[in-house]
């Protein structure tokens, strides 16, 4: 798979967005003023059109860049199911959340839920909850919990994760921050416990090894303040070599 950088957080620049990797293109953009998700707009338009029918893994620094993502793939024809891993759920709405934090939203956006500015300005179709799949989400608020727990989406455990892989084509999103952070240091968010970086990998490769991941999303969720350190340059040769 191609490896697409898309060097920002939200609709932020990330001047120093460094993955320790070569890439094979940069996606990139001059934002209009305004509204963030207009301005998220713009960008994932471009990370759509970069992505075209798939088989590229999309490097941002957040999660939100997999809504770009998808409106290539169901563009493309493509109903894909997701394989979401992260630490956080990424279920809030603006009722629910309590820092207004946008990275927050995207899982649920992606589902037809809350303000849906940003999925419309893409053409995105609500993705049918019950072909989604929330990996090893630790940390979750109140209010976002009881929507996932009135939700058709599946939540589970790397371990469980075979069981339950929706069918068809698949989109796997994977936020570095499931992994624990002792394993991998410098996240913006880390939360307590999490995944050996191996299993993770291991998870990704048998999905790739199915044959129907038609992208990843990998959302590099580490400060870029210096030059990737050894274990997050290492985390992603990891999903280079997964993806094939």
């Amino acid at each position: 798979m191609r490896l697409l950088s898309v060097p920002f957080h939200l609709d932020e620049h990330l001047d120093d967005f460094d993955l320790g990797v070569p890439v094979d293109a940069v996606v990139d953009a001059e934002l209009p003023p305004g509204d963030p998700w207009d301005r998220m707009a713009v960008l994932y338009e471009q990370v759509a059109a970069a992505v075209g029918d798939g088989a590229a893994v999309v490097a941002s620094g957040d999660c939100t860049t997999s809504l770009g993502v998808l409106a290539a793939l169901q563009r493309a024809g493509r109903d894909v199911g997701v394989v979401w891993f992260d630490a956080h759920a990424d279920f809030h709405t603006a009722g629910t959340t309590t820092s207004g934090y946008l990275g927050g939203f995207p899982l649920a956006l992606a589902v037809g839920r809350g303000e849906l500015t940003l999925p419309a300005a893409l053409g995105l179709r609500p993705l049918p909850e019950d072909r989604v799949v929330l990996v090893d989400a630790r940390d979750t608020d109140p209010g976002e919990a009881t929507l996932l727990a009135g939700s058709a989406v599946t939540r589970t455990t790397v371990a469980e994760l075979p069981g339950v892989v929706p069918d068809g084509d698949l989109y796997v999103h994977l936020d570095v921050d499931v992994c624990a952070p002792a394993e991998l240091p410098d996240l913006l968010y880390p939360v307590p416990g999490g995944v050996a970086v191996a299993d993770v990998l291991a998870a990704v490769r048998a999905l790739v090894a199915t044959g129907r991941v038609a992208a990843i999303g990998l959302a590099a969720t580490w400060h870029h303040r210096t030059p990737a350190r050894p274990e997050h340059v290492a985390l992603v040769r990891g999903v280079l070599a997964a993806a094939g």
